[in-house]
Parts: C-alpha cells; structure tokens; sequence
C-alpha cells in the first residue's frame, strides 16, 4: 500500500480516566495524586489509551509493529517529534473518555541520515459527548544509524525555570505508566551500541510534561489553551534537565527543555 493511501484511516479507544493511573504518574513527577472528581494535570492523557500490542508484536526496537493503523514502516526506528495541542476543558478522573483517531498525513522526506518517513495524527478525545482535547501528533520514522548529539543552542534568557533530576529511573517508570518500551529509554546495551546515543534518551512527551508543569507552577491562575513543542536534539539522562521560559507577549510563552549543552525542546504555550 502507498504511504499516501493511509491518510484518512481511523481508530477508536475507549477507558476510564483512572484514578490509580493518575496516581502512578504522581508518584513518577512527585506531584499530588488527582482524586475522582479532579481534573487530570495537562499532558498526564499520556499515560490512556496506549498501543496494547503483545510482546511477540513488538519490533527490536520496543515498539509495536506497524502496518496496522499506522503506516508500515518497516525496519526504521519511531521517534516522537513533536505535536500541537488545543485544550478545550479539562479531562476528569474518574469518568469514561474516548478518543478518535485519524492519519492525517503521510510524508516521504530525505534526511541527512537517510529517507525519514513523517506521520501526523489527529487525536480527539472527548468525555460525555463533548470535545475536551485535540491533538496533532509528530511521528518520524528513521532508518536506524548511530545517532549523533551535538551541542545545541543556548539556553534563552528565563522568567521562570526549574532543574530536574531526569535519572534512569524517572525514565523506567514513565514508560511503564505510559505502556512505552522502545528501548532507548531504558536499555542501555541497546540504546549505546546499535543506536548510538551516549545514554538513555529523555521521552519527548515526558519532557513536554516536565515544561508545561514549570509554566503552570509559574503561573497557577492562567487557564492553557494551547501548546505546540518540537524536540531539536536529543536529551540524555543523567544530565541535569532545565525546563523554562518566559512570557513573550499577552497570552503566550516561549517555553523550551535542555540541558548545559543546548535546547533539546522548544515549544509555545497560548493562555488566558
């Protein structure tokens, strides 16, 4: 099948917002457990309606075999890259969401590490009938060759910014709350000798997570409308996290993630 005949297809999931998977992420960020009741911390939808796929269906890299919902891919490695995010109203523990899924685009591209095959997908997610999230997800697929970390950009001047201890271990249980085993978040032999990082790679997600908690703590009384992020080089773990940012016009933020070699992540975070 052409890449191209994959836009359009759809996928539906159902659970409830549980408050013992909530719980589990509290614990991962060491942030207050939500009860029932409760709104679900922004970004912790994360942790629902993951890619239950048996262990035999998994590829040697952790993830799950493609060619189902997802376009094949083949032998190349999945990285997330990114995303945009538009908040409705909050997601509540507690209660039964859905969310809808579309492959929204599909795109061939040449890298310098090889053909890149790029994959949008379109996330509704909805509770009681009414739209609560949507999302754009950034899915690139890679050929697998040794990677390369280089020093970034400096990290901006902050109005706020906070510095995280992203050890093995945050990283191990986030991808157990987040049902992730690709394999450069927690194997070691794996992720240094046939990718060819120099340690475990920080999850995407995981430090967007990390970026939007800073701006909420920076400023608690603003309602999130929006968040847009792209990763721009890989974050390791072991190296001190800094996650900041500062308020570039009425309503909006320049947010960023990185560590003492350069951003790894910058994002936007629209407000009221």
């Amino acid at each position: 099948m052409e890449h191209s005949q994959w836009i359009g297809k759809t996928q539906d999931r159902a659970e409830v917002i549980t408050e013992a998977n909530a719980a589990r992420i509290a614990a991962t960020l060491n942030e207050k457990p939500p009860v029932d009741g409760e709104a679900l911390p922004l970004l912790w939808h994360w942790a629902y309606f993951q890619d239950l796929a048996s262990t035999e269906a998994l590829r040697t890299d952790g993830h799950a075999k493609t060619g189902d919902f997802l376009p094949d891919a083949g032998d190349r490695t999945r990285m997330w890259a990114g995303g945009r995010l538009t908040f409705v109203k909050p997601l509540v523990v507690g209660k039964r969401a859905q969310r809808s899924s579309t492959i929204q685009d599909v795109k061939e591209k040449q890298g310098r590490s090889g053909s890149l095959l790029f994959v949008t997908v379109r996330h509704e997610y909805l509770q009681e009938g009414e739209v609560a999230l949507v999302e754009e997800q950034d899915i690139v697929y890679r050929a697998v060759t040794k990677a390369v970390v280089g020093e970034g950009d400096p990290l901006p001047d902050a109005e706020w910014s906070e510095e995280i201890d992203a050890s093995p271990t945050m990283l191990f249980r986030y991808s157990a709350v987040t049902f992730n085993s690709h394999k450069i978040h927690y194997d070691w032999r794996y992720v240094t000798e046939v990718e060819g990082y120099p340690g475990l790679v920080v999850h995407g997600p995981l430090t967007a997570t990390l970026v939007m908690r800073a701006f909420c703590k920076f400023a608690p009384d603003s309602v999130v409308r929006s968040f847009a992020f792209r990763g721009v080089r890989p974050l390791i773990a072991g190296d001190t996290l800094i996650v900041g940012g500062r308020v570039i016009e009425s309503g909006k933020a320049s947010v960023w993630a990185g560590n003492q070699g350069g951003v790894g992540q910058v994002g936007e975070i629209g407000f009221d």
